[in-house]
């Protein structure tokens, strides 16, 4: 039923079903007292990992403060400029061996978001830290439908030796509950669209809507028809756009799910497109929405897992991706893993300017979002890991100094930085990892 009032947690209901909506303006105030009572978007956090490091040349801008200048492989973010915070210096000490030998990737994405040394160990022993995202989950998720989501592209595995001696659930994720619990990232779309916008529904239920291949929003159209008639027209609009954006969502996870024809043989799961950039895209498309509707402010995407291997033909490179970053200084080596590089920028920026467009109270949804894409290894070659490729897009709601690269003194620990996240999440802490403090970024 539709009421007079508004919250963040109004949903349309049907028959099973439930779809959250997207902050509009009649949700914005209510009278008390003769006065509007402004309701401030909140701020939303994801934490995007990409595997390998980076040619860092190629990454790092020139120049320093609001005067610095693009390099090639960041030059897709031009025009988001005034939205950036670039970082220069930040290091993960603990994704170094510190006398555990070999396994610089696993380090690379179990100390990525935790900034802790993992046991090395390919049995059930696993042990590393709590990461950053799941540290705030448990502060504010109960705030949300869901206190978190963990997204990725490569379905990896949780068992079994990946790299040096290290268990593969080092190498497959990025986020941790505890120190011995990772958080299983999806990587179909249909199952992550589902988790976030299907209530549970019996087998009969999710059968039957199989076999009509009925969208959510049939379940819901009598709850919106009622809601658009309660709305300005501003409202209306949004509401429009935001329904149209969750069907067409819902086509391309179905024509995913046919699965590819004309090359059988790569036995991609079911929902999994065959097109990487297609795969990405549904991914930050159904990131998007679960921010804009509030069914969680708190988010992971691993766009590979830690030591990936694909080859990227979509800019001609047909090597393997970790075979080409141990390019021992050669020039035609590191020019192909630049071209990867700024192919993952380049997706990248479609998310932002999708979060940029989409209208969060008086903000964009960027504005109210900090949106942190980075590694724990920088050179690849040396694998190194200080010196990150780290940046944060997004304003935290008005509270980061954006438009500006930070160069700060060599070996500040990237844990800093996430203590200052934690505080514009709403939950400071007093400690996460190796962090000595927190991080001016305002």
């Amino acid at each position: 039923m539709i009421r007079n009032r508004f919250s963040r947690r109004t949903v349309l209901r049907g028959v099973g079903t439930g779809l959250a909506l997207p902050f509009l303006e009649i949700m914005q105030s209510r009278p008390v007292l003769g006065a509007a009572l402004q309701v401030a978007p909140p701020v939303r956090m994801a934490c995007l990992f990409f595997a390998n490091g980076a040619i860092m040349p190629e990454w790092k801008p020139t120049g320093e403060g609001r005067d610095f200048q693009f390099s090639k492989t960041l030059e897709p973010l031009a025009e988001l400029r005034d939205d950036l915070l670039l970082f220069g210096g930040l290091t993960q000490h603990h994704a170094r061996a510190n006398g555990d030998g070999g396994g610089d990737h696993a380090r690379n994405a179990s100390a990525f978001l935790t900034g802790a040394q993992p046991r090395k160990t390919s049995g059930a022993d696993i042990s590393v830290g709590v990461s950053i995202d799941q540290a705030i989950a448990a502060r504010i998720g109960n705030a949300t439908r869901l206190p978190s989501i963990e997204l990725g592209i490569d379905r990896g595995r949780n068992a079994g030796n990946c790299d040096s001696g290290y268990s593969c659930a080092y190498s497959s994720n990025i986020s941790w509950k505890s120190p011995t619990t990772p958080c299983a990232k999806e990587v179909n779309p249909r199952a992550a669209f589902e988790r976030l916008f299907g209530s549970p529904e019996t087998a009969a239920d999710l059968e039957r809507r199989g076999r009509n291949r009925r969208s959510i929003l049939d379940f819901v159209a009598d709850d919106a028809g009622k809601l658009q008639k309660s709305l300005g027209a501003t409202d209306r609009q949004k509401l429009d756009e935001y329904l149209t954006s969750v069907r067409e969502i819902e086509q391309r996870v179905a024509r995913a799910a046919q699965g590819p024809k004309e090359i059988p043989e790569l036995q991609l799961p079911d929902g999994v497109p065959a097109e990487l950039a297609e795969h990405m895209r549904l991914m930050f498309d159904i990131l998007l929405l679960a921010f804009q509707t509030d069914c969680t402010r708190v988010a992971t995407l691993m766009i590979a897992d830690a030591g990936s291997n694909r080859s990227y033909p979509e800019v001609g490179v047909n090597d393997g991706h970790h075979e080409l970053s141990h390019h021992q200084n050669d020039e035609n080596k590191m020019a192909r893993i630049a071209k990867i590089d700024r192919y993952l920028v380049e997706q990248f920026s479609y998310f932002l300017k999708k979060l940029k467009a989409t209208q969060d109270g008086e903000r964009s949804l960027l504005d109210n979002s900090m949106i942190l894409y980075g590694s724990a290894i920088a050179d690849g070659n040396r694998h190194s890991h200080d010196d990150l490729p780290v940046l944060i897009a997004g304003k935290g709601g008005g509270t980061i100094e954006t438009g500006r690269y930070l160069v700060l003194p060599n070996e500040t620990p990237m844990n800093n930085l996430f203590m200052a996240m934690a505080q514009r999440m709403g939950s400071p802490l007093e400690k996460l990892g190796d962090s000595t403090g927190v991080l001016e970024i305002g």
